[in-house]
């Protein structure tokens, strides 16, 4: 079925360059007509069960899906790249916009605490990332982790979030740009922006600056990658000494008086302000997708990413720390929080400094994101799941104009019409969600294999799982309706968690070693990673989790009324084309003893 009769290539894309035909949208057999279209619908039940239990493989999502882009993405990145691509990706609006709002409205002076929080959450993540992206250095980041270890279903929720994540991302740092841009020319943010009063004060005001900056980053973005890392790597060290600047400066302006009241907001305060300033720490995971155009992924991977997360996470703490001893968190700006903190201790002269390193950081994040999304885009569209016109990379850039144009596009739109406080709590929602979800697909890449598990071990890990789980969300759901002094739930929900981790680090073996580069201390790491990500979850407001509903509600009509088929197609055509070249259907090179007569031969159920 499917692609093959479309592309005659069997890899699911037809070769025309940059063609825009209706099959270059949807060529799989389910579209072919309208009968075959409403014939898929009457199976989406059958069909839905077959991909919701189906898991991919390793050596799937680095051979085959990767070659459905036609063109390979050039091997241009060392960790030096990988550092600076992490720095430039994650030093941006999160530190220069929001620390300011949190200290000001949500946690005081204790943001700083707020940020180790936050950053001892995403480097836990990192580790987890850092493994998959050694193993399987493919454009997909998530996505393709989540395929190989929990499924096609939970594979594309999570892509749809990641997509989201980006959107979203790049849509906040082009708004902070233009705030920081107006105290660069002396001016309030609002004199760059169109008011529209017949709008919702959230959407209403219209930001063109944003729009501006996101069509110059898709430019540099589609032209090259290594271009990309050079114009990163000038801006990021520029960045840098920036923010050495502001940190030594501000220091000489210290008054330990301001510190007096270090938890105005009580913990509640720093908990909630950790969940949303999770979105400082955004970016990281784009260079993950950046493995397939690593030199030496074991070896750069690992470096770039830890390396970039050390250096951001005490970067932040020291910043936050500069900001509330200068001024009075009461006082501090929400806006542009160090140029505005500069001036009030007689540095006028530095507000400049700081805006115009504020923006040579927001811009970089908007480069690497844009970078980064592409590519999560590009190989989601490899198993098409989205349109394979996205995969297409162009053969002379060696990337992927066409996911890079329409990712920058949404940007731009979402940027020009949604204020900053609205993209900050959805965004972290997101990221939280999909962090939580790697963690977990780590634990399962490490404990489960297919025919090698026993029944015993299987059910031991989902009773593992579960518990680990439902405690942290417990944990999360009991912080966000008590008070600072109710403590009674946590003597019950810690104490599962942490039994349901020594369950599994003692009662339910290991199935698989890393091959090259392994987190340490697992179960425990991921298991942490997990119960911190869902923890964060419960200090956002119910507003955000409304929008995160709708958002996964549209997620699931579009996967249940074209995803779901495509990828049906796509796989049925693949095992076909497997079943005439006589290959047996394997996971990690080991044959399954549960193979069936031409059934899923390339995916393992």
């Amino acid at each position: 079925m499917g692609v093959e009769g479309a592309s005659g290539d069997g890899g699911g894309i037809r070769r025309r360059g940059c063609s825009c035909t209706k099959d270059d949208f949807l060529p799989e057999e389910s579209f072919k007509s309208w009968g075959n279209y409403v014939q898929a619908l009457k199976e989406t039940p059958t069909r839905f069960m077959d991909r919701v239990f189906t898991r991919s493989l390793d050596s799937t999502e680095l051979h085959e899906i990767k070659a459905r882009s036609q063109h390979e993405m050039k091997k241009t990145l060392t960790w030096w790249d990988l550092i600076w691509f992490g720095i430039g990706a994650v030093i941006g609006a999160g530190i220069f916009v929001l620390t300011g709002l949190q200290a000001n409205q949500v946690s005081g002076p204790a943001v700083v605490i707020s940020y180790v929080v936050s950053g001892v959450s995403a480097m836990l993540s990192v580790f987890c990332y850092t493994e998959f992206a050694v193993e399987i250095p493919v454009a997909g980041g998530s996505f393709a982790y989540l395929r190989v270890e929990l499924g096609d279903f939970m594979a594309f929720i999570a892509a749809g979030n990641i997509l989201l994540e980006y959107v979203i991302g790049g849509a906040a740092v082009a708004r902070a740009w233009t705030s920081y841009f107006a105290t660069l020319c002396n001016h309030d943010p609002e004199d760059f922006r169109i008011i529209v009063h017949s709008m919702s004060p959230d959407y209403g005001h219209l930001d063109p600056i944003a729009v501006a900056v996101v069509c110059i980053i898709c430019v540099l973005a589609v032209l090259s990658t290594k271009g990309s890392s050079r114009v990163n790597y000038i801006a990021s060290v520029i960045h840098v000494i920036v923010i050495l600047f502001i940190i030594i400066a501000g220091f000489t302006k210290a008054d330990t008086k301001n510190y007096s009241n270090f938890a105005p907001f009580g913990v509640h305060g720093i908990f909630k302000s950790s969940a949303v300033l999770f979105f400082a720490y955004v970016g990281f995971d784009a260079v993950s997708t950046m493995a397939e155009e690593t030199k030496n992924p074991a070896r750069d991977i690992p470096i770039g990413l830890v390396g970039s997360m050390v250096i951001t996470t005490t970067a932040y703490c020291l910043l936050a720390v500069v900001l509330c001893l200068m001024q009075p968190y009461s006082q501090i700006n929400k806006d542009a929080p160090f140029s505005v903190a500069f001036e009030a201790v007689g540095m006028s002269w530095a507000k400049y400094v700081v805006a115009a390193g504020a923006l040579k950081g927001m811009t970089t994040v908007l480069l690497v994101g844009a970078v980064g999304q592409a590519r999560y885009l590009t190989h989601i569209a490899r198993t098409h799941m989205m349109p394979p016109w996205l995969a297409q990379v162009h053969p002379k850039t060696g990337t992927p104009i066409n996911a890079t144009v329409v990712m920058l596009a949404a940007t731009a739109i979402i940027g020009f019409f949604t204020e900053l406080g609205i993209l900050a709590d959805l965004l972290s929602i997101s990221t939280l969600f999909i962090f939580m979800l790697v963690a977990l697909a780590l634990l399962v890449r490490r404990y489960y294999a297919s025919g090698e598990t026993t029944t015993t071990d299987r059910n031991r890990l989902i009773i593992c799982l579960s518990l680990i789980i439902g405690s942290s969300i417990a944990t999360a759901v009991y912080w966000g309706i008590s008070d600072d002094k109710d403590w009674i739930a946590y003597v019950i929900t810690v104490p599962i968690w942490f039994l349901a981790t020594v369950a599994l680090a003692f009662f339910v073996p290991q199935a698989r070693k890393p091959k090259l580069w392994g987190v340490p201390l697992v179960p425990w790491l991921p298991s942490a990673s997990i119960a911190i990500n869902i923890f964060l979850l419960g200090s956002i407001d119910g507003a955000s989790f409304i929008r995160f509903g709708i958002w996964t509600g549209v997620l699931l009509l579009y996967y249940f009324f074209f995803g779901l088929h495509a990828s049906y197609d796509t796989a049925k055509e693949s095992e076909a084309n497997k079943i005439g070249d006589g290959l047996k259907k394997v996971e990690e090179g080991v044959a399954s003893s549960e193979a069936k007569s031409g059934s899923q031969i390339e995916l393992i159920k």
